[in-house]
């Protein structure tokens, strides 16, 4: 039997799942996700933009002598007038729950996306072009902080690109968590590759999880764990969204795993009152 577009997506996942870290290809595997997602969009048409973004990138940082020499503030703006300048890349004010907003080969199709999906371009281009940069794991608001020498440039991706200096930052965290809020320490967490893929999909899980669609929710985490095999939290959300679609089988393997990679603590107490229930159900 042949294999699916779908297939081949998932068997490129599963061998991302293997890589260590720093060695995953973020945009190569949000593709990837993309094409599970959208299996009759044009893959090999995103894949080309992401090909042309990152030569842009390249050919930028060549030009641009002082932002190739480590200036931070220099590769933000160079980034940015590739990645919203040339190509037009910017956040969908207008439908941001959009689905398509998370998909990549939509988001390089539309030219809109959501912060995450948009920070996707950011850290492809800044590693095509050399440069150091990482996802900020901020509440509620998808950030990425580019490297430079001793310092960084924070980077609001889903506002064109813009500079995030410290009373930004106190007023983005005012509107996100309310007038009360203060900035504080923890909240311009680093992530790793992983996590901003992770990111990405759970914005696709949520949105089905409110539409109503259980088992596509089911699917989205079935899909992040082949990139995280070990990542407990999925694993429980996966066992319980089974149990609520009353595969206990299924449930209890998940759970089971989610055990043997954090055997100790609350959480692991309350899952395995859980796994007790479930077992006297099956007999």
């Amino acid at each position: 039997m042949a294999s699916t577009p779908q297939d081949e997506a998932r068997a490129a996942l599963d061998a991302a799942g293997q890589l260590p870290d720093a060695e995953i290809d973020l945009a190569s595997v949000a593709l990837q996700f993309a094409r599970i997602d959208a299996p009759d969009a044009d893959w090999r048409a995103a894949a080309e933009a992401l090909s042309e973004l990152a030569q842009a990138a390249v050919a930028a940082a060549t030009l641009h002598a002082d932002a190739d020499a480590g200036d931070a503030e220099r590769r933000r703006e160079v980034l940015a007038s590739v990645i919203h300048g040339r190509f037009r890349f910017a956040g969908d004010t207008e439908h941001y729950d959009d689905p398509a907003n998370a998909n990549l080969i939509q988001v390089t199709e539309r030219r809109r996306g959501l912060p995450v999906a948009l920070g996707v371009l950011w850290l492809h281009a800044a590693e095509a072009a050399g440069w150091a940069a990482h996802g900020i794991d901020f509440p509620g608001h998808f950030l990425v902080a580019v490297e430079g020498g001793r310092a960084q440039a924070l980077v609001d991706v889903f506002a064109g690109g813009g500079g995030l200096a410290a009373p930004d930052l106190r007023a983005l965290i005012k509107r996100i968590e309310g007038e009360k809020a203060e900035l504080r320490p923890g909240l311009l967490r680093l992530m790793d590759k992983r996590a901003v893929l992770l990111r990405l999909q759970n914005n696709i899980k949520l949105r089905r999880l409110r539409a109503g669609d259980l088992p596509g929710a089911l699917a989205c985490t079935e899909d992040m764990l082949r990139l995280a095999p070990d990542a407990a939290l999925l694993w429980r959300e996966a066992g319980l969204m089974n149990q609520r679609l009353d595969r206990i089988g299924a449930a209890l393997g998940c759970l089971d795993r989610s055990l043997a990679i954090e055997p100790d603590g609350e959480t692991a107490r309350r899952i395995r009152a859980v796994v007790e229930e479930l077992r006297h159900r099956l007999n």
